[in-house]
């Protein structure tokens, strides 16, 4: 058996004619926070579900803490699992408290620890001084936190996100990052699906790609890059009028700019501009463009738009 924390080899899950999961692996390390990234209709919340025990897949497996996950879901291997869906699962009537001693007591926390668990997730999320208010008064992002909050009062390894930040403010936002980042340094291995593209490519340990049901790519963001578009800098110069003529290696990037790609922004951007001032160019402002994993995701899955009524 592995000793990674989650292991998802060659699954397989239809909805009748659909084929949903397309021999979807990825495993999971200890103690990381990885990115489950694809477009829509990639089978991404579906695979979640059948880690959690949700759904059965008609073929492959999935492994957590070294044991195999059975249908239905392993009560044992269930405590090892934070999941955290994308629609809020809270109850809009109870205070936040009253909501934390609910989720506390359907995960088997002991009734003498849960008062001590409840306040220090109350302050870790930044809702003590809301703790017995009812959360059908508090915003989207308080009731995620709250709602990660909930999740992992049974100390789970693996925590598994479906969308943490959708509809949040930037505040909160950042604090459910924060969250994330203080459960890692707790040794909580973390899967998240996201499309917020640049968060997951600052927070994110490493990043596995699906599309149309498998997985396409994996691995960090540094690595994709050096796999895909390369990293090469896109340096796009302003120019004081409308050129006749650019340096070798350049092209017209509107009516008045010029890009070119270069390997070393360092070494090549002062050999640039000179070649500029001798053809009689005045620059006039220049802005570098570093990859990003927006590029990388679009190089991989392609451009053009597709909508499933199955994720």
């Amino acid at each position: 058996m592995t000793s990674e924390p989650l292991v998802v080899e060659n699954v397989v899950r239809r909805f009748q004619e659909r084929l949903a999961l397309n021999e979807a692996s990825f495993s999971l390390h200890r103690g990381e926070c990885l990115a489950l990234l694809g477009p829509n209709g990639a089978g991404k919340t579906t695979l979640i579900r059948v880690i959690s025990g949700r759904l059965k897949p008609d073929s492959g497996s999935v492994q957590i803490q070294g044991r195999m996950q059975k249908p239905g879901g392993d009560p044992e291997l269930l405590c090892s699992l934070g999941i955290i869906p994308q629609n809020i699962a809270l109850y809009e009537n109870l205070t936040a408290r009253e909501n934390m001693e609910l989720f506390g007591r359907v995960f088997g926390v002991s009734r003498v620890g849960l008062p001590a668990k409840i306040r220090e997730s109350l302050e870790w999320t930044g809702l003590d001084d809301r703790a017995d208010e009812p959360i059908s008064g508090f915003s989207g992002g308080m009731q995620r936190r709250l709602n990660i909050a909930c999740g992992i009062l049974h100390d789970p390894a693996i925590l598994l996100l479906d969308e943490p930040t959708v509809g949040v403010d930037p505040q909160s936002r950042q604090r459910i990052w924060l969250m994330l980042r203080q459960l890692q340094d707790r040794g909580v291995s973390i899967v998240l699906t996201t499309h917020q593209l640049d968060e997951a490519q600052q927070i994110c340990d490493r990043i596995v790609i699906m599309d149309r049901g498998r997985t396409i790519a994996s691995g960090t963001f540094d690595s994709l890059v050096d796999a895909s578009i390369g990293r090469k800098r896109k340096v796009i110069f302003t120019v004081s009028d409308s050129a006749q003529s650019l340096p070798a290696g350049c092209s017209a990037y509107g009516s008045d700019a010029a890009e070119c790609c270069v390997d070393d922004v360092v070494a090549e951007l002062p050999l640039r501009l000179q070649q500029f001032a001798a053809l009689g160019i005045r620059v006039t402002d220049l802005s570098v463009q570093v990859p990003t994993l927006q590029a990388v995701f679009l190089h991989y899955t392609g451009h053009a738009l597709r909508e499933s009524s199955i994720d």
